[in-house]
């Protein structure tokens, strides 16, 4: 991954209805979305110069808005031609995209019902985490010490930037453990996801996945379990305990980030990553290839 901070590289970034020079995308240190958190995104990859599922990213983007009780003042059709737009002007085919949207700074307080709803999209080179040898590897995962909070507390089904805070904690502790990322448990100590992926696992011959009613149901998620039933594999959404996790034979997780990567390991608890994992990862790779959009 390029260590080129991100704040200073050549291109263009869309905000607010035009292109802007890269360097220029600024906002004022007084903006209420750094602040309270009044700010959603989302993540998108382009394959072949085809972005991936564009209008479900952009309606989940308008929705967690929405559950942030604001409402971002572009159309799901302007936000889809916004990122193509930004995507040609960067020169780019293969891309990861990062549209977020968020309160300005005219009210500095909890309130700020006046505040500019703003949105801006950038666009970057960023390859998969692993090539395909090195995922059948499988990735190790710690276990995170922070949940993902009670529904009644929080918007969990929205992709706002606030519930990530506890991800990015999560992540940094597993890293300097030397792990991959960090499973996290939901409120009631049950199985979740990771810090920025949905989890799956394999047992004779099922794929078992987390009820996603606590945390985001991605949209890879969403992908790749369509892509199990069309395999004929049976899959099963339901509560999952940690104590369960020594019955699996399988693991991996999936995100548009990591895109499927199957899991050796979680904590003490080991999985050898083996055809149905394999299947679902070639699956994946080629429903998002150009040819198949």
């Amino acid at each position: 991954m390029s260590l080129i901070p991100f704040h200073d590289r050549d291109g263009f970034i869309w905000m607010d209805g035009k292109l802007v020079p890269w360097r220029e995308a600024q906002v004022h240190v007084l903006t209420h979305g750094l602040h309270y958190g009044s700010c959603v995104f989302e993540g998108e990859r382009a394959y072949g110069g085809v972005i991936y599922k564009s209008t479900e990213h952009s309606e989940r983007l308008r929705r967690s808005a929405e559950l942030l009780d604001f409402e971002v003042p572009f159309s799901v059709a302007e936000i889809d031609a916004a990122k193509a737009e930004v995507l040609k002007a960067n020169g780019q085919t293969d891309a990861y995209i990062r549209p977020v949207a968020w309160r300005g700074s005219e009210m500095m307080g909890v309130s700020a019902q006046q505040n500019t709803i703003h949105l801006a999209i950038a666009s970057w080179v960023w390859p998969s985490y692993f090539d395909p040898a090195t995922k059948m590897k499988g990735i190790r995962l710690d276990m995170a010490d922070y949940r993902r909070p009670d529904p009644a507390t929080a918007p969990s089904t929205s992709k706002a930037a606030g519930l990530y805070m506890i991800c990015t904690i999560s992540k940094h502790r597993a890293e300097k453990k030397g792990y991959a990322d960090a499973l996290m448990l939901d409120w009631q100590g049950r199985v979740a996801e990771c810090t920025g992926a949905n989890v799956f696992f394999i047992k004779d011959g099922q794929v078992h996945t987390p009820l996603a009613d606590c945390f985001l149901d991605g949209i890879t998620r969403r992908t790749v379990i369509d892509l199990c039933k069309k395999r004929g594999f049976e899959v099963v959404e339901r509560r999952i305990m940690p104590e369960e996790l020594s019955s699996f034979n399988e693991c991996f997780i999936t995100g548009t980030a990591a895109e499927v990567t199957p899991v050796a390991e979680i904590g003490p608890y080991r999985f050898t990553p083996g055809n149905m994992s394999k299947t679902i990862m070639e699956d994946y790779t080629a429903e998002v290839s150009p040819k198949a959009n």
